[in-house]
């Protein structure tokens, strides 16, 4: 991976100082840093300094990212969008390799280095999806971190051979094992708990469950995973996407709720939506809940909303929290950089000597205008390589340019 000195940054808004990054890890931080001879050299400029951002939770399978516009005509129950989806990918032969490398690839060109990513996995298309996905991580294993969740889009009880499916895909390289909505969608949140605890258990994977759950049914299917939880010993190793019922709960049950979840270390995964009730980022942090963000879908038949910037995302959730302090900003900002590397499990992350040299460079005064003017990537580097200029991809990736959809997210 060879040497490379960043001169001339300011780590999250600090003092300007040089990186010395070797072998892919950072090796010194501070001014006035002697070049080695066989260093490359790059100036920061005086930029702020940013470790790689992260995205905690999108769905590369599902993207329609550089293809042409879907027009969406959808019903709005949660279950049309899921058999709305599930025929669209059946009827045009979705290509969830080609999709989930245009949008990583769009990730990466805007400084995101590290991704945890849903697959649907059900009982029309098997592992296909997977697969797919499965190749675009290997496909870029060298310059990004790629997990990937084993989902059950279309239900785990409602639709038999589910679980076996499941299983496969964790035996094939998932990382995590996801859930859905287990009253909302399997309408036995006791029987669904007890299959995906029982998975995660015996393969030693953490948990992401999806929770649309709204009111007292969201907050009977969240007490019901604490108590799992505890049952099980897996403290540290739950995360509750959306988790929309903390968002509503009246305020002393919202407490009792946050205070189990810091006991557990279950997090909490947000996309702060505005179209929803979100839990509060700031009593989530008050409480000591884990906290990260993601996007959620991205162009797809879901929402045609969306674009590969954890910048942006740390923006919305900011916005809909509304948060206005530089350093309640800069709590937003964490969602998308410590706090989501923390809640998936990135290792070696930060701006420390020893850590992945995942860096991006933005001219920003703080991190709080980094959000809120969310400028051009001046550099990224993933692994102490240059991967990304002004928002576009180095040379060094364009060798995985090799489909038009690639192509069009790279420019």
């Amino acid at each position: 991976m060879g040497t490379l000195l960043l001169r001339d940054v300011r780590p999250l808004g600090g003092a300007a100082v040089d990186v010395l990054v070797q072998d892919g890890r950072i090796a010194a931080i501070g001014a006035g840093l002697a070049a080695p001879a066989d260093a490359v050299v790059e100036q920061g400029g005086g930029g702020l300094l940013l470790p790689g951002l992260v995205e905690s939770h999108t769905h590369l399978d599902k993207t329609l990212w550089g293809l042409p516009w879907y027009r969406n005509e959808v019903g709005a129950r949660l279950v049309d969008r899921i058999d709305n989806e599930r025929r669209f990918r059946a009827a045009t032969g979705h290509d969830a390799e080609a999709q989930s490398l245009a949008l990583a690839l769009a990730f990466l060109a805007q400084g995101t280095t590290r991704i945890r990513t849903h697959v649907d996995i059900d009982t029309d298309a098997g592992l296909r999806h997977l697969r797919g996905v499965l190749a675009t991580r290997e496909r870029l294993r060298d310059v990004l971190d790629l997990q990937v969740v084993a989902f059950p889009q279309s239900g785990l009880l409602s639709r038999p051979g589910t679980e076996a499916l499941l299983r496969e895909a964790l035996e094939q390289g998932t990382d995590v094992l996801g859930g859905l909505d287990p009253q909302g969608i399997d309408h036995d949140a006791a029987r669904s708990l007890d299959v995906l605890f029982g998975l995660a258990t015996r393969h030693g994977v953490p948990l992401d469950i999806h929770l649309h759950e709204t009111g007292e049914e969201g907050v009977r299917t969240l007490q019901a995973v604490l108590d799992r939880t505890q049952a099980q010993g897996l403290q540290g190793r739950v995360a509750i996407s959306h988790a929309f019922c903390l968002g509503d709960a009246p305020e002393g049950v919202r407490g009792a709720l946050l205070d189990r979840m810091a006991r557990l270390q279950v997090a909490v995964i947000t996309t702060g939506t505005a179209s929803r009730p979100v839990p509060s980022l700031l009593a989530c942090r008050a409480a000591g809940v884990p906290v990260a963000g993601g996007n959620d879908g991205i162009r797809d038949t879901w929402t045609p909303y969306g674009r590969p910037d954890m910048l942006e995302r740390a923006m919305l959730i900011g916005l809909r929290n509304n948060l206005r302090r530089d350093d309640e900003i800069a709590a937003a900002l964490e969602c998308v950089t410590s706090g989501g590397a923390a809640v998936c499990g990135f290792e070696g992350y930060g701006l420390a000597p020893g850590c992945v040299a995942d860096l991006v460079v933005v001219q920003a005064e703080t991190p709080a205008d980094a959000v809120v003017s969310r400028p051009v990537r001046d550099l990224v580097l993933a692994r102490g390589q240059v991967v990304a200029r002004g928002n576009g991809l180095s040379p060094l990736l364009q060798s995985h340019l090799s489909t038009p959809q690639a192509r069009s997210s790279a420019g």
